[in-house]
């Protein structure tokens, strides 16, 4: 397995650092840290602490599902009855001659399984320019606050597929049901029998964690004081630290359905069920943008018709870099990606910290890293 490909693409990339991985079911395959953790900074490590951003949901949705395997979760009972605030859903039909918000009662309740599909109606403001406009005539919510996540539904759920805070209610959901904070229950149940130990819902990012940059008019790369931990509470949807080792071990988890070195998280089945399509003939993936310098305009796979699991994006048909039908992907806002392949019995992860998200240079390392798995 040669690493000349990528290595050329870091090169090429104008990324401070980068940390690449490719696992099977037995272990760790390949492991390689580029650059610096800033563009000023220390060198990149393999163990650097990232914020994973929206990586972080695949790992919500698993602890969610360890609870419908117990029972104290439901997939398809109404949601509102576990997290009370959700039990009346409201759906946003435009904006009266005053630009106040009208809305009407949604025409069925909000489920698990709709909140862990994103069909549940939620959207993000950072995608939806209803949802900011909604901000603008109400309140603008501080950040770090539950009120990011309270907003009316975008359209009845069920009814369509779109990307949204949909996952920090899962968290919240969990909270409910365990009587413990987020964290907590996913250092308990999740991270600590993976040995995920330096990943967390973190106050404050350390000095060695990497740092989120973005390009300057001439390429040149700056750092920006962004993190999407602290708050009151722990964001289900974003608000993870981990580093690529911990984050493989998540993935070689699933690759093994649901078990690492002897620690049963889920049964072979529950995983089963979290990769398969739960969305019909909807479609998933495509993300629009209301704030560009946040986010680009994104579509994994723009030629498939891409489903959605329980927490996943599922390609069906064979990806272009190597990925067989079936496989399990996402990313975090800051350029960070991974895949998951059961049929091939591979996975990887590429963690970097750049904003705004989709950027091509990140993107195209990432396909390098991919096409070596499958070299």
């Amino acid at each position: 397995m040669t690493d000349a490909e990528l290595e050329t693409a870091f090169a090429a990339s104008g990324l401070a650092g980068a940390v690449t991985m490719l696992f099977d079911a037995d272990g760790k395959r390949y492991s390689r840290s580029f650059g610096e953790t800033t563009p000023s900074g220390g060198a990149m490590r393999e163990d650097t602490i990232f914020q994973i951003a929206s990586m972080t949901k695949a790992l919500v949705s698993v602890g969610a599902m360890q609870l419908v395997e117990q029972g104290r979760l439901s997939l398809d009972a109404p949601i509102g009855d576990v997290v009370h605030e959700l039990a009346d859903p409201q759906v946003l039909t435009g904006f009266d001659a005053d630009g106040k918000p009208v809305t009407r009662p949604a025409a069925n309740p909000i489920t698990l399984r709709h909140l862990l599909t994103h069909t549940s109606g939620f959207g993000y403001s950072f995608i939806h320019p209803e949802i900011l406009q909604y901000y603008a005539a109400t309140s603008m919510p501080a950040a770090g606050t539950l009120d990011t996540i309270r907003m009316p539904l975008m359209f009845d759920p069920g009814t369509r597929w779109e990307y949204s805070v949909s996952t920090d209610w899962v968290g919240r959901a969990v909270e409910e049901a365990t009587g413990s904070r987020l964290g907590e229950y996913l250092t308990e149940h999740v991270f600590a029998p993976l040995g995920m130990n330096q990943t967390a819902f973190r106050d404050a990012l350390p000095e060695d964690a990497a740092k989120v940059h973005v390009r300057g008019p001439d390429g040149s790369l700056m750092q920006i004081p962004v993190f999407l931990g602290g708050g009151e509470f722990d964001m289900g949807g974003g608000g993870l630290t981990s580093t690529a080792p911990d984050y493989g071990r998540f993935l070689r988890m699933m690759l093994r359905g649901g078990e690492l070195d002897g620690a049963r998280i889920l049964r072979p089945e529950t995983v089963a069920e979290m990769g398969r399509n739960q969305i019909g003939e909807l479609r998933a993936g495509y993300m629009g943008t209301a704030m560009p310098e946040m986010a680009q305009p994104f579509d994994t796979f723009p030629d498939q018709h891409t489903g959605w699991g329980l927490g996943f994006l599922i390609n069906p048909e064979p990806g272009p870099n190597g990925r067989a039908p079936g496989s399990l992907a996402w990313a975090g806002i800051f350029n960070s990606y991974y895949w998951i392949d059961p049929a091939s019995g591979v996975a990887g992860v590429f963690m970097s910290q750049l904003s705004p998200f989709g950027d091509a240079q990140a993107l195209d390392m990432y396909g390098a890293l991919e096409r070596m798995a499958y070299a």
